[in-house]
């Protein structure tokens, strides 16, 4: 009798089964932070990755424009629409050729711009001719232009040019892209423009509206996700050195340390400026004023300086006296990006250490 209980015993043990053991509580942890890790590290590329506009694959054909929201193309406005569409609001910008008013078009934020004066004239359409021609990823996209009315309509860009990089920086909303990261990625963005205007369809040009760096950074737009795009080209000379065709930037004596050594008066204080004793030069001179524009876009912030000091060789190498000895434009493009891509991973493989 007591051997059939403890058999009936034994038979309810085994269809309870195994006894439930608890999960150790320094495991569950240790689960909890390998997922968040490989979370972290899916986001890393993200964060270290500046979020850049890609080129649209279904660009418009030339003489078409597409901005914001449009879902297709549009001819560039004519005269009669530009006159009638158009609706000028407020003065926002004005140069020695052009005045530029924020407008409304269809309820969208346009810029409209509008010739000075009439000796400027021939400014304003080679600008207006350059724009037509380049237009593309690097160039402000035009939405039409009138030449008897002497207008042009543009995007608007509402944070303006890159002079206003650091008021821009300085809003709550932009706080998060004050890093090297994004800033270095402006400069990128420069010399690629540079580059493009070296080596574009119509030839070499040389970008002339940069006297001084105030004046430089005047000549570019900020968008709205943080790029740049060259918005003024008045004064784009083309320039062939093989064939002898180079250019002088203006009628005057220009000075300081900024403008390459090249476009300064060569013959000392005691021989007074002419114009035509002034030598020419070639696009050569855009490159001396790479590394004081890339100063001023990398900024104070932390990691700026990490960044100048690898760009030291190429940046002095941008200033050499000898212009033939500078790099290309492509040559300094190249070095930015390998310096972005080598900062970057190595701040992604610190930030995986420190996980």
């Amino acid at each position: 009798m007591a051997e059939d209980s403890a058999m009936e015993t034994r038979a309810q043990e085994g269809r309870k089964g195994l006894p439930h053991r608890d999960m150790p509580p320094g495991l569950g942890l240790l689960l909890a932070m390998a997922l968040m890790n490989a979370l972290l590290y899916l986001c890393l590329d993200r964060f270290f990755i500046s979020p850049r506009r890609t080129e649209d694959p279904g660009r418009c054909p030339h003489g078409h424009f597409r901005v914001g929201q449009m879902s297709s193309c549009s001819p560039w406005l004519s005269c009669e629409q530009l006159r009638t569409e158009v609706r000028q609001l407020r003065r926002v910008g004005e140069g020695a050729v052009k005045r530029v008013f924020l407008s409304e078009w269809k309820e969208r934020k346009v810029a409209l711009s509008r010739l000075t004066r009439l000796d400027v004239r021939e400014d304003f359409l080679h600008g207006l001719r350059m724009l037509k021609s380049l237009q593309g990823q690097h160039v402000v996209t035009l939405l039409g232009y009138c030449e008897d009315d002497h207008t042009i309509l543009t995007e608007y860009h509402p944070l303006g040019s890159l002079s206003n990089l650091e008021e821009t920086l300085n809003l709550s909303r932009y706080q998060r892209l004050n890093t090297w990261q994004h800033r270095l990625q402006l400069a990128v963005d420069y010399v690629s423009i540079l580059s493009f205007l070296h080596r574009s369809p119509l030839g070499t040009l040389v970008m002339c509206d940069s006297s001084d760096l105030p004046k430089t950074l005047s000549q570019y737009l900020l968008t709205a996700n943080f790029s740049v795009v060259l918005n003024d080209l008045d004064a784009l000379p083309l320039v062939n050195r093989s064939s002898g065709a180079l250019a002088k930037c203006g009628h005057r004596e220009l000075r300081g340390d900024f403008v390459a050594p090249e476009q300064l008066w060569p013959y000392g204080e005691d021989v007074p400026f002419r114009d035509d004793l002034m030598p020419a030069y070639d696009e050569k001179v855009d490159i001396w004023k790479i590394p004081d524009v890339t100063s001023f876009l990398l900024g104070h912030v932390e990691g700026s300086d990490m960044v100048r000091f690898h760009l030291f060789d190429i940046h002095q190498a941008c200033k050499s006296q000898t212009p033939a000895e500078r790099p290309t434009a492509q040559d300094v493009l190249d070095a930015y990006q390998k310096v972005l891509g080598l900062l970057r991973d190595s701040a992604m493989s610190q930030t995986r250490e420190m996980l």
